[in-house]
């Protein structure tokens, strides 16, 4: 498949959601002017659109849930948000672009990343967006699934160890956990909330499950990796801030080959995770080698 095309097709379909859902100023102007700027200043929207082809993959129709996978966009752009603030990474660069604190400072970017979290839930529960072929107990578990992934049990334990781990040695059991749940739990809720709005059974949402967790782990190697092989220009964040920041990483415990190899596997785990999906998964299939090989 064209898997290119794909995903261009689905990110249109998320940033005209977006577009038209934050059409609407907001008071005051300078909060809706931070959220706008960090929501429109570019992103693949992994998180969306592995949302919308798990939804897909379980017979269920894009459209029906943009409005859902688009709150994926909203806690992941908050994660930036927060994870580039002087108390975090210090980051001045985020997709290109001066991160949000150095436009609007370092208040109102806390209050953005604020906003765009709990706006993430308001959308998810909002019946403007509700349609038949989604029950409301679908979203309550679906709901349930995002809390869990973005929480203190998930992205935010994650960065929390990520933080208490620098300039400490790295070891494997605090190196999985840390991208367990600092990258792979959010991506693990996209995948399997797709599944739950399309109501599949529990068998197909345990292999949406090992898909994602894998799929997520190997996002964060290779995200490791590029920090030390990428550019700024390309990665349109700094490249060597790991080092810089004696993070603990894949590459500092292994190097970085044995790092691409790990990445291949948990990649190969991801896709032999889908053996009771037919056709219709082909885009998580492809979009899991896409994040195997992606530059930026």
């Amino acid at each position: 498949m064209d898997i290119a095309r794909y995903m261009k097709e689905k990110k249109v379909l998320i940033d005209s959601f977006m577009e038209g859902y934050f059409s609407r100023t907001i008071i005051p102007e300078a909060l809706y002017k931070s959220i706008t700027y960090s929501l429109s200043a570019g992103g693949k929207r992994i998180r969306p659109i592995l949302c919308l082809a798990s939804y897909e993959a379980c017979g269920g129709k894009a459209d029906d849930a943009a409005p859902y996978a688009s709150a994926f966009e909203l806690i992941h752009t908050y994660s930036l948000i927060h994870d580039d603030l002087p108390a975090m990474d210090d980051d001045d660069l985020r997709r290109g672009k001066p991160t949000n604190h150095k436009v609007f400072g370092e208040g109102m970017a806390i209050l953005a990343g604020d906003a765009l979290l709990t706006e993430a839930f308001y959308l998810f529960s909002d019946e403007r967006h509700a349609v038949a072929s989604i029950p409301h107990s679908a979203l309550i578990r679906a709901i349930n699934e995002i809390a869990g992934g973005s929480g203190m049990y998930g992205m935010v334990g994650g960065q929390a160890q990520d933080l208490l781990s620098e300039n400490e040695e790295p070891d494997p059991e605090t190196l999985f956990f840390i991208h367990k749940c600092k990258t792979a739990a959010l991506i693990t809720a996209a995948v399997k909330t797709g599944g739950i709005l399309a109501c599949c059974g529990e068998e197909r949402l345990a292999g949406l499950a090992s898909y994602g967790q894998n799929a997520g782990l190997a996002f964060q190697v290779i995200d490791d990796i590029l920090d030390v092989e990428g550019e700024t220009e390309v990665l349109g964040k700094t490249a060597g801030s790991d080092e810089k920041k004696k993070k603990m990483t894949f590459p500092k415990l292994y190097g970085i080959e044995e790092s691409r190899r790990k990445a291949k596997g948990l990649i190969e785990d991801a896709v032999a995770s889908l053996t009771a999906f037919d056709e219709k998964a082909g885009p998580l299939r492809a979009i899991a080698q896409c994040l195997l090989e992606r530059k930026s």
